[in-house]
């Protein structure tokens, strides 16, 4: 029997910016921020938004279609997720990656056909030598992306607060904590941890001011220093996530090295990113951060769990295992 093929995959791949670019705006405008209190009509929507006449019904009704909002009786209102994830002023809010994605990202991709003809960063500031310099000197720009930090590292933070024994270990301390959403999570489902966030000292105001809302300042602290040329902070347990993909090979064995020297024996790492399966065929995303570090970074890239197993060995840890989180993040464990 023949099998009939269809290009509607590949149109639905390659056209699939717009549903991104549509997504992205509507956090921009705060379309799910106006919806927080209740349904709304077109007419009130348009106003609230400042929307035209013209935009207005087909960019809602995209959204309806694209399973963003739902409508009944000509009302819009959020669907259960963007009114959990994408309301400004929820704790579960992940839309701060979608704003630094639609601020930053969607345009800097525009240019991955030259990254991948030169292997050069094609970021807004790529004619600077180091990307975190420059976006740790602007206070705004710095807090943007901590809370985008943050945003996608709840998820993963709760599955290693999860799947991680904790009770076995005493202490931890979070490198490259950004806003310190690890350090908080894990200080909140185990009270016999004693936490810290190791980061540049630009990051410190940001940090103690979210532990503290969170009501852990007696438990979790800021140790303020340079990973590439301070020693890392002595603990039972070191987590690094959503670091080790920014940097080049030599950096990565580099940090690695240096965690294993700040851990007692029996001490233990926990590298977490978006590990991509050994065999380079399933996780996607993890591919394509890997395309997104090459846009936004000097000499970074993402790698399967074989690859940190092996550069983890090289350091001196004597057990490594990978261990899924959640969605493509994975966490590698070293034990010392």
């Amino acid at each position: 029997m023949e099998t009939k093929l269809s290009p509607e995959k590949i149109l639905q791949l390659g056209m699939g910016f717009w549903n991104a670019k549509t997504l992205l705006s509507a956090v921009e405008l705060g379309v799910f921020d106006a919806l927080a209190d209740g349904p709304a009509n077109l007419a009130t929507l348009k106003s609230r938004l400042g929307l035209h006449e013209r935009s207005a019904r087909d960019f809602l009704d995209a959204l309806v279609a694209l399973g963003m909002l739902k409508r009944n009786e000509g009302r819009y209102s959020n669907t259960l997720e963007t009114d959990l994830f994408l309301v400004r002023a929820k704790p579960t809010y992940v839309g701060a990656i979608l704003e630094m994605s639609n601020a930053r990202l969607y345009s800097s991709w525009g240019s991955l056909t030259d990254a991948l003809r030169t292997g050069q960063r094609q970021s807004e500031n790529k004619e600077e030598d180091d990307l975190f310099a420059a976006l740790y000197a602007d206070p705004e720009r710095l807090r943007g992306f901590l809370s985008a930090m943050s945003g996608i590292s709840a998820g993963p933070a709760k599955a290693i607060g999860e799947k991680f024994p904790w009770k076995d270990y005493s202490s931890f301390v979070d490198v490259g904590a950004a806003q310190g959403m690890v350090p908080v999570t894990l200080a909140q489902m185990h009270p016999h941890l004693k936490g810290g966030g190791f980061d540049l000292p630009e990051v410190r105001l940001f940090f103690e001011e979210f532990v503290a809302k969170h009501g852990l300042s007696g438990r979790v602290k800021f140790y303020a220093g340079d990973f590439f040329k301070d020693p890392m902070p002595n603990a039972d347990v070191i987590v690094m996530g959503h670091i080790l993909h920014d940097w080049d090979l030599a950096q990565k064995r580099m940090l690695l090295a240096k965690a294993f020297d700040a851990l007692p024996k029996g001490g233990a790492l926990v590298v977490y990113d978006a590990v991509i399966d050994d065999e380079r065929r399933e996780n996607a995303f993890g591919l394509l951060m890997s395309l997104n570090m090459l846009i936004e970074t000097s000499g970074g890239f993402d790698y399967t769990g074989a690859d940190c197993q092996g550069w983890m060995r090289e350091a001196g840890f004597s057990q490594t295992r990978v261990e899924h989180l959640q969605g493509p993040d994975s966490m590698v464990v070293g034990l010392k």
